[in-house]
C-alpha cells in the first residue's frame, strides 16, 4: 500500500493537511523522476556542501577492534553534519513548489542549522521551532542559526525538547499551509515524508557502497549508524537493503542502562502506535501515553522511529542495539584521541557498540561506522558529564 511499510507508515493527520500532503506526494514525484533536478541538487551539494564525503579507513580503531573499520564522514559535510543533503534537497523542492517560506523543527540544533543554511543559500525566510531545553544545552546552534537569518521559536511545552517542537511546528504550518513548506528533518511523518528524507540521504549510502567496492573489491560485512527519527542511518543503509550478507545495526540511546523514562531506546522497548502522523514504534506507558524520553545525545531524544526502521527490525533486517551515557562518552573521547576524530555524541553511540562488542567481529570483517555529525556542538555536554 502506497506510504506504507509492511504495516507502519501512513497519514494520520487531520483532513486539512490531505491536500497539502498530496501536493507534496505529486511534486517530489515528478521532481525526483527529473534529471535536470537531480544535477542541480547533486551540483549544489558537490560544490556548495562538499560532497562526496571521505570514507576514512580507521587503523587505530580497527587494531582495538581487531578488524577493518572505516568511518563515513558526513562530520566533513558543510554545517557539520548528514543533515545538509536533506535541508538542501527539500528546500529545492520548495522553490519548485513556488512557497514562501520554510518551516522546520530541530533537536540537537544541527537540522536547524542545515535549514538556515539552506533557506540563507536559496534566498528563503525560515522558522525554526525548538524545545526550551535543547535550546539552553545547544547555544551555539542556536547562534548559527539566528547568524543565518533563521527565526528560532524556543518551545516550552511538554518536555521542551525534540518531540514537543516537532508539535509546534505542525501547528503553525496547519494555519500557514498555502505559502509555507514543511522541511522536517528525518524519516518520520506522514507520507511522503520518509520517503522523501530517505531520497536525499540515501547519497550517503551511494558513496560508500562505490568507495568501499572501490578499496575493498567487496561490500562491508557490518553496516552500523544511531538512530533517532532514522535519517542518517536510512541513508547509509539504503544502498545495502537488499544485500542480505550486509548486517545493518541501528544503535540507539540507551541512557542510563536503559533506566525507566531514562533513555530514547524504541527499537527495544518501544511498542506500535501513532505520532506526528505515521504508524510506526514508539516509546509508550502502559496506557499508550508516549513516554518522556532521555539521550545525552540531544538529536536521539525522540520517543519513536521512522516506520521504514520499525518494518526493517520486524522482517529481521535492521539489528537493534544500544548505547548507555557512560558509554557513549567513552567512545566520544576513544575516537578523539586515537583518530583525531571528534563526534557527534550521536554518533558516539554508533562507536561505542562497535567497541563494546568488538568480540564478535571476525578478523576479516570490514565494518562500516556513520560518523553523523561533528562533536563541536557537544563538547559544553561532554565537560559537564566528567
Amino acid at each position: 500500500m502506497k506510504g506504507y511499510y509492511g504495516e507502519y507508515g501512513g497519514r494520520f493527520v487531520p483532513e486539512t493537511f490531505i491536500p497539502v500532503l498530496e501536493e507534496l506526494d505529486e511534486a517530489f514525484q515528478k521532481y525526483k523522476k527529473s534529471s535536470l533536478f537531480k544535477e542541480e541538487f547533486s551540483r549544489v551539494m558537490k560544490e556548495y556542501g562538499g560532497r562526496p564525503t571521505p570514507l576514512t579507513y580507521a587503523e587505530n580503531l580497527s587494531q582495538y577492534i581487531g578488524c577493518k573499520v572505516y568511518l563515513k564522514r558526513e562530520d566533513l559535510l558543510h554545517t557539520g553534519a548528514h543533515k545538509l543533503n536533506n535541508s538542501i534537497g527539500q528546500a529545492l523542492l520548495a522553490k519548485k513548489m513556488n512557497k514562501k517560506e520554510i518551516i522546520a523543527e530541530t533537536g540537537a540544533g544541527q537540522h536547524g542549522v542545515s535549514v538556515a543554511t539552506a533557506a540563507a543559500h536559496l534566498n528563503m525566510p525560515a522558522k525554526i521551532f525548538m524545545g526550551a531545553t535543547d535550546v539552553k544545552r545547544q547555544s551555539l546552534n542556536v547562534y548559527k542559526m539566528k547568524l543565518l537569518g533563521a527565526e528560532v521559536i524556543p518551545v516550552e511545552k511538554g518536555q521542551a525538547t525534540l518531540k514537543d517542537a516537532i508539535n509546534e511546528a505542525f501547528r503553525y504550518w496547519i494555519s500557514n499551509v498555502k505559502s509555507s513548506y514543511y522541511l522536517i528533518g528525518s524519516v518520520v511523518g506522514p507520507s511522503p515524508y520518509p520517503e522523501i528524507v530517505k531520497f536525499f540521504q540515501s547519497i550517503i549510502g551511494k558513496e560508500v557502497q562505490s568507495e568501499i567496492l572501490k578499496r575493498e573489491k567487496k561490500l562491508p560485512d557490518y553496516v552500523v549508524a544511531c538512530v533517532g527519527g532514522g535519517s542518517n542511518a536510512m541513508g547509509i543503509f539504503s544502498a545495502f537493503i537488499n544485500n542480505k550478507n550486509v548486517k545493518l545495526i541501528g544503535v540507539e540511546a540507551g541512557g542510563e542502562a536503559l533506566k525507566k523514562d531514562r533513555h530514547s531506546a524504541t527499537l527495544n522497548k518501544g511498542r506500535i502506535g501513532i505520532l506526528h502522523g505515521m504508524k510506526t514504534l514508539l516509546l509508550t506507558d502502559k496506557f499508550g501515553q508516549i513516554s518522556k524520553v532521555h539521550s545525552i545525545a540531544p538529536g536521539l531524544d525522540y520517543p519513536g522511529v521512522g516506520p521504514e526502521i520499525s518494518y526493517l527490525k520486524s522482517i529481521g533486517r535492521l539489528k537493534e542495539g544500544y548505547a548507555t551515557d557512560k558509554e557513549v562518552i567513552s567512545a566520544f573521547k576513544f575516537l578523539s584521541e586515537k583518530e583525531g576524530i571528534i563526534p557527534a555524541l550521536e554518533s558516539s553511540h554508533a562507536i561505542a557498540w562497535v567497541i563494546k562488542n568488538k568480540k564478535i567481529f571476525k578478523s576479516n570483517d570490514i565494518v562500516v561506522i556513520n560518523i553523523s555529525g561533528r562533536g563541536d556542538k557537544d563538547i559544553d555536554i561532554v565537560r559537564a558529564y566528567s
